[in-house]
């Protein structure tokens, strides 16, 4: 059963919950190839590289608190990919395994039409089961593994790429 989560455009004020949710999963090794955190100043022009009308930046709040973020980024940096994006979902500890992370996927589908996005991708580590799982079960097929192409404390570690047409 999913809670009641809003949802709006993350504003630039925002950035530094948005970076503690982001560095809250960087010790589990699961989520994000970072491993150490990174700083709200490093994170600047990623926020602003991300805009309402093409690669929006979403966050979910509950009682006034942000709960989680959803990004939608560049695949490759080239003009003949501007109809495919990546994915990014990060969750605050606290708002896991409540639906949320379904909720933004929804969202994400829904939404992704309307930015002239046909292709959506998630880039996830073979190892994130919850997160393969979530993809999966809206439909996203794997159609890239990349075998022990990261190496977390001195263990290699499988990306796969998850991907669904969704117009």
């Amino acid at each position: 059963m999913s809670e009641n989560f809003s949802y709006r455009f993350a504003r630039f004020e925002d950035l530094p919950q948005i970076v503690a949710i982001y560095n809250s999963t960087i010790a589990s090794r699961q989520v994000t190839a970072d491993t150490e955190p990174v700083s709200v100043e490093s994170r600047h022009s990623w926020f602003h590289e991300h805009r309402p009308d093409r690669r929006p930046l979403w966050v979910s709040e509950q009682d006034g608190e942000i709960t989680g973020w959803l990004s939608f980024s560049n695949f490759y940096g080239r003009p003949a990919y501007a109809g495919t994006a990546e994915l990014s979902i990060y969750l605050h500890e606290n708002a896991r395994g409540k639906g949320l992370g379904k909720q933004f996927l929804r969202l994400a589908m829904v939404h992704a039409p309307a930015i002239q996005v046909h292709t959506l991708l998630g880039f996830i580590f073979g190892h994130n089961v919850p997160s393969l799982k979530l993809f999966e079960h809206f439909g996203f097929e794997t159609w890239a593994n990349l075998p022990r192409v990261a190496t977390l404390d001195d263990i290699e570690r499988d990306l796969i790429i998850l991907g669904k047409r969704v117009a």
